[in-house]
């Protein structure tokens, strides 16, 4: 039961599956008339337009209680308890832990009690908090990860989320298993930085061995596919299930960030452009019909014209499918923000070639398919996804939630059709 609460996620995929367990809770407990908005500070857009979300929500729901969470009200609680609107500002860790709203719904906070936002970096217990069903009716999310333990010089996500935390390999199979028996087809795993999964657990597995156990102990699982991944960490067992186990999706998304060496150096990645470049032809033998996405910045600290050219080559050397672009955004108190910057008109114009380019792969890619067969995953009567993720509208009604198996009989720049 809801009891009258709305609910605003900004952000990653993350987030809105935590918005998902903060909702169960808020209603578990009782809590009545409370509107949560659970920010994000991935840019200093997203911190902005988490702010014109408050104000807004505010507006339309004087009388109601305002609570805010999320990485940004993690990373900068003060300044969101000054905002007139804001009731409560809960930390990452505190809005999962089931008490808190439970006080909240008692009417127990205090004055002296309107921020709960803990040091994230102390936190160290397993990321558990699991819900059933999160996802639209033909594909469910499972969180197996919270936090990172890198410090990419651009990225205040750490500082957000705290370091890496793993879910036990035993606890995501028995979720999927659950997911399976609801009728849920394709399962997607996600956290903040995936393929540190098992660092923190006993023997330190990795992902590619939480990959092999899901398939092999959830055997009625149609499709496991894997959000976004950092490509020097794979480890040789993962790349055994990228060539072996067809229920594993062959679509990839990277994150690259840049196409030059130097540029990575000084983003303190752990790659170089030779490492992607050697990891997307690896995989590509292994699947011949694999797409990869791939984060790219845009007008990074530094960046040289040659520099920027070097990330436009990347597209076409990996063979990227989907990008995502961001135009580089300078956060306080990171490294990236004290190197020389770029002028904001270059930003937008480099992000915007690669979004140019973006829509030119894209569209490639599409174009490609006609004619030919693809098993697609009705995420509506008539929307679907490919196993490449590539979105299909058909003509006419399909069930949701089924497979089809289909030809492709057209493609416009955004997606495949079904006549």
């Amino acid at each position: 039961m809801e009891n009258n609460i709305k609910f605003s996620t900004l952000g990653c995929r993350l987030n809105s599956y935590e918005t998902e367990s903060m909702r169960n809770m808020a209603g578990t407990v009782g809590l009545n008339n409370a509107v949560v908005i659970n920010t994000c500070a991935v840019t200093q857009q997203a911190v902005s337009k988490s702010r014109q979300e408050i104000r807004r929500l505010r507006r339309e729901n004087p009388n109601s209680t305002l609570i805010v969470t999320g990485c940004a009200a993690q990373i900068d609680p003060k300044s969101f308890s000054k905002m007139g609107e804001v009731d409560f500002v809960l930390g990452n860790s505190e809005k999962m832990r089931p008490e808190i709203w439970s006080n909240l719904a008692s009417g127990a906070p205090v004055e002296s009690e309107r921020v709960q936002v803990d040091d994230i970096m102390s936190i160290s217990e397993t990321a558990s908090h699991l819900i059933d069903g999160f996802g639209t009716r033909s594909r469910a999310y499972v969180q197996i990860q919270n936090g990172c333990d890198h410090r990419c010089t651009f990225c205040t996500i750490p500082f957000g989320r705290g370091n890496s935390r793993s879910v036990p390999a035993g606890v995501v199979v028995e979720q999927i298993k659950r997911l399976v028996q609801k009728g849920y087809n394709e399962i997607v795993l996600t956290g903040v930085d995936l393929t540190s999964w098992g660092a923190d657990l006993p023997m330190h597995p990795k992902l590619g061995n939480l990959i092999t156990r899901i398939l092999r102990l959830v055997p009625d699982l149609n499709r496991l596919r894997i959000s976004s991944i950092d490509s020097i960490e794979v480890d040789e067992e993962f790349l055994e299930a990228i060539a072996s186990e067809s229920r594993l999706m062959p679509h990839f998304h990277l994150s690259l960030q840049h196409g030059d060496d130097l540029i990575l150096k000084r983003m303190k990645r752990r790659h170089l452009r030779k490492d992607a470049i050697s990891f997307c032809e690896q995989v590509r033998k292994l699947r011949p019909e694999v797409t990869f996405g791939a984060d790219i910045i845009a007008g990074f600290p530094t960046e040289s014209d040659e520099q920027f050219k070097n990330s436009i080559k990347l597209v076409e050397e990996c063979g990227l499918t989907w990008l995502h672009v961001f135009p580089y955004s300078k956060r306080d108190g990171t490294p990236a923000a004290r190197m020389p910057q770029i002028d904001g008109r270059i930003i937008k114009s480099r992000a915007a070639l690669l979004r140019s380019l973006g829509k030119k792969v894209r569209s490639k890619h599409l174009k490609e398919q006609i004619g030919l067969k693809h098993k697609v995953l009705m995420e509506s009567s008539v929307l679907g996804r490919t196993e490449q993720f590539a979105e299909v509208l058909f003509a006419s009604p399909q069930q949701e939630g089924s497979i089809i198996d289909t030809t492709i009989s057209d493609a416009s720049n955004s997606q495949l059709m079904i006549y």
